[in-house]
């Protein structure tokens, strides 16, 4: 049994919009046997440009039933059935983002029939509802009305099934391939509609670079794991929270991959192909990665004071972590290990002494009992203490196969590149790694990068020259 189903909403964010309007037609794979429509009240204002598109207003929905009024009998319509749309996975957040609000936990098999679609019906123009019903023929009513666009999906998807059981030849067992197909299509259903199970299956599970492509060949995004295959199936398996995701979703037609074998070379390595690509989503990310930093500045009183706040393009920060919580924890261990003054810098507010003048720990600074010089030549130690613990060192880290290694070539605190070696490689001096490397740009990104990949438990060598 299937349930078809499409809504309306006040928006495209699971996250903060409601359904204004839901309509489900039970099928029960020969023919549509029930349905179920309603208004829904989304208990706030509908945008004017919804309205423009859906035609559904305040005054609609005033008086019609809140979604808790109506969720019981939407659970009954949809239990045991697979969850059917085009594009699923709008439809299906947004019903599971309204039921988690009420604490239930929604959870059904899915099927889009934009996949469907596409397996079935190859080499269409587009598979948006509207221009695939106008492909094949299909009247639509109601355009952008829940019950509209419902009855359309399920007059398409009964199409769909009539198709799949016309391709079985009838020397093969119909019922049991036809279930095949139908069963595929559930277990696929979360993936864009271009991409096959089989191109999933075949992605390694090891660490590297992974670009999408659209329909066009251009990259749209640029990601990393050290389990491909195993982060990509999450790309696709994760809830969206908007329509532009599902967008991007929905324009993946082609996914390729670099192996790196070490996880930090696939970090400096993503890091430099999406400066190089600049792809089209990874445009937030590249805003959002560090977007906090260390800032330097001298008070009236002549004290250097280090604080910690957003990046901007104002001011240029002593080093940029990814948040405040991470500034925050970063500032606290060099005033602990450099013994600075809380109050100066930032992380104790108070009009008086900083609490650790009080357990003997600040030398006064807080109460100008400390002569600005002392105090300051330890805020250049800890400011120094940001960049590299040494000068020159490499990393030899994980290869992309037997017998090979990763090699991160540091030089006079500046990254140089990263490169493969043959583990039976000998090396002398830090000119014989450089010869074995690509030369990459230096940047503040990837020095933060290294920087916090050393502060893990990574497994890779250290050699320091």
């Amino acid at each position: 049994m299937y349930a078809i189903i499409d809504i309306e909403t006040t928006g495209g964010q699971p996250s903060q919009d409601r359904i204004t309007e839901i309509a489900i037609f039970i099928h029960d794979g020969h023919q549509v046997v029930d349905q179920y429509n309603t208004l829904i009240n989304p208990e706030r204002p509908i945008p004017y440009f919804i309205t423009q598109l859906t035609g559904i207003t305040d005054a609609m929905v005033q008086d019609a039933p809140k979604f808790h009024e109506v969720a019981r009998e939407i659970v009954k319509f949809t239990e045991d059935k697979i969850f059917v749309a085009h594009n699923v996975r709008f439809d299906y957040s947004f019903l599971k983002k309204e039921f988690a609000d009420l604490g239930y936990t929604y959870q059904r098999k899915t099927l889009c029939t934009v996949r469907l679609s596409r397996s079935l019906m190859p080499g269409l123009p587009s598979y948006s509802l509207g221009k695939l019903c106008k492909s094949i023929n299909i009247d639509l009513k109601m355009r952008h009305r829940a019950i509209g666009d419902a009855e359309a999906t399920a007059v398409l998807f009964d199409r769909l099934l009539k198709i799949n059981q016309k391709d079985i030849t009838p020397t093969e067992e119909t019922q049991k391939e036809s279930k095949k197909v139908l069963s595929n299509a559930v277990k696929t259903s979360l993936l864009p509609p271009a991409i096959t199970k089989e191109q999933v299956n075949a992605l390694p599970d090891a660490a590297g670079v992974y670009y999408f492509y659209d329909s066009d060949g251009q990259i749209i995004y640029v990601g990393k794991s050290i389990n491909i295959r195993k982060r990509i199936i999450q790309h696709f398996n994760i809830d969206y929270k908007s329509n532009k995701s599902i967008e991007f979703k929905n324009r993946i037609a082609d996914i390729t991959y670099e192996l790196t074998g070490s996880e930090l070379v696939a970090l400096l390595y993503e890091s430099d192909q999406i400066k190089k690509i600049k792809p089209q989503y990874n445009r937030q990310q590249r805003r959002s990665v560090f977007s906090s930093g260390i800032y330097l500045y001298v008070d009236e009183n002549g004290y250097k004071r280090l604080t910690f706040d957003k990046v901007n393009s104002a001011r240029i920060p002593l080093i940029s972590l990814e948040n405040h919580f991470k500034s925050k924890n970063f500032l606290f261990h060099k005033v602990e290990k450099y013994n600075l003054c809380q109050k100066l810098s930032g992380l104790y507010k108070t009009t008086g002494a900083c609490f650790d003048y009080q357990v003997h720990q600040c030398k006064g600074a807080c109460l100008g009992l400390e002569a600005p010089e002392e105090y300051n030549a330890r805020v250049d130690a800890a400011i120094e203490s940001f960049s590299f613990e040494h000068e020159n060192f490499v990393l030899i880290g994980k290869g992309r196969e037997a017998g090979e290694r990763s090699v991160v070539c540091i030089e006079n605190g500046h990254y140089l590149g990263f490169g493969f070696i043959d583990e039976t490689f000998s090396a002398k001096s830090l000119q014989d790694f450089k010869e074995a490397i690509k030369f990459y740009h230096d940047n503040k990104d990837v020095q933060q990068i290294i920087r916090g990949y050393l502060r893990t438990k990574h497994q890779d060598k250290l050699l320091i020259f």
